[in-house]
């Protein structure tokens, strides 16, 4: 029975929200792939996904890069799309075989992660005005930013009550939302605590305007911050602090890392902290902070220096 791509698409991709629990910038971008791909299909008349040969998906991919000239990591990324695309087709008996399978892409390159020198963290999370309440709050957002590795995503869905802050000046935080629907701890220092219970208790009652809402951090309008919000916090702050490069909250995250291991941390506490679900993908770190590493030995080590002059 002829089932159209249209039908078998959008099951992939209920298929993700539900149960992948995939955040809606990454539906997006499946739900962008797939379209694409069957617009060019059904240009060459082949409009029956479940009969495709692994031939047509290679001719597709590569008239990505002879065609339409994208870079590596964008044909990639479309060809990752393909084959989770069609391995749910397989699991749902729509096709015996994937047809993306055996499809063979350039690797793409995995550029180190760019962490902030912790002087400049200390200008950053300076950078907002103490006398506005949007100014408390923008404090309290870089703080716990750094102080947690969190992403602008998962902070902007925190709830008041996933909030534990101690007496002792010590917190933790319950991340409810994190990449992938996981749950995870997140823990808070001193700075952190105090620019968050400064928030509470003047900057958040001021935007909350008398309205029922949950949602830890608010916009002007006593509503949930998007994370849209958050990147232009740091837009501004870019323009004001004269960074050599852009600053974004996954920069915050990467230096959050960096600096842990630069201090001696544990690699699968930091990767628990960042809740990746792999160490391989905390590792990235290791050679980051291996850099710097080498740079604090070659400046300060005497015999390193003797060689230098």
């Amino acid at each position: 029975m002829f089932v159209s791509s249209e039908t078998l698409r959008d099951g992939f991709l209920e298929h993700l929200r539900h149960v992948r629990r995939a955040s809606p910038h990454t539906v997006h971008a499946y739900a962008e792939d797939l379209r694409q791909f069957c617009a060019w299909l059904e240009e060459r008349e082949l409009s029956d996904l479940t009969i495709l040969t692994p031939t047509e998906v290679r001719r597709y991919i590569a008239s990505l890069t002879t065609e339409r000239n994208l870079a590596k990591t964008t044909v990639a990324r479309k060809a990752a799309s393909l084959r989770a695309f069609f391995r749910y087709l397989q699991r749902q008996a729509a096709v015996a075989h994937s047809p993306a399978q055996e499809l063979q892409t350039p690797k793409r390159p995995r550029p180190l992660p760019k962490a902030l020198a912790e002087e400049m963290v200390a200008t950053l999370l300076a950078f907002p005005d103490p006398a506005r309440p949007d100014g408390i709050r923008d404090r309290a957002i870089l703080e716990t930013l750094y102080a947690t590795g969190l992403r602008a995503s998962e902070v902007v869905a925190l709830d008041t009550t996933d909030l534990a802050l101690d007496a002792s000046g010590e917190g933790e935080i319950r991340v409810r939302h994190g990449k992938g629907g996981k749950e995870r701890l997140a823990l808070l220092g001193k700075p952190a605590v105090t620019a968050l219970e400064l928030y509470l208790g003047t900057a958040r009652p001021a935007l909350l305007q008398g309205k029922p809402t949950a949602a830890l951090f608010l916009n002007r309008f006593g509503d949930r911050l998007s994370d849209r919000a958050v990147r232009r916090l740091f837009d501004r702050a870019c323009s004001s602090v004269s960074v050599a490069h852009k600053i974004t909250p996954h920069t915050l995250r990467h230096s959050f890392a960096t600096h842990l291991l630069d201090h001696g941390a544990d690699l699968r506490v930091v990767q628990e902290l960042l809740g990746h679900a792999d160490l391989s993908t905390t590792q990235i770190y290791t050679h980051v902070s291996g850099t710097r590493l080498k740079e604090v030995y070659d400046r300060a080590h005497p015999l390193a220096q003797k060689q230098q002059d």
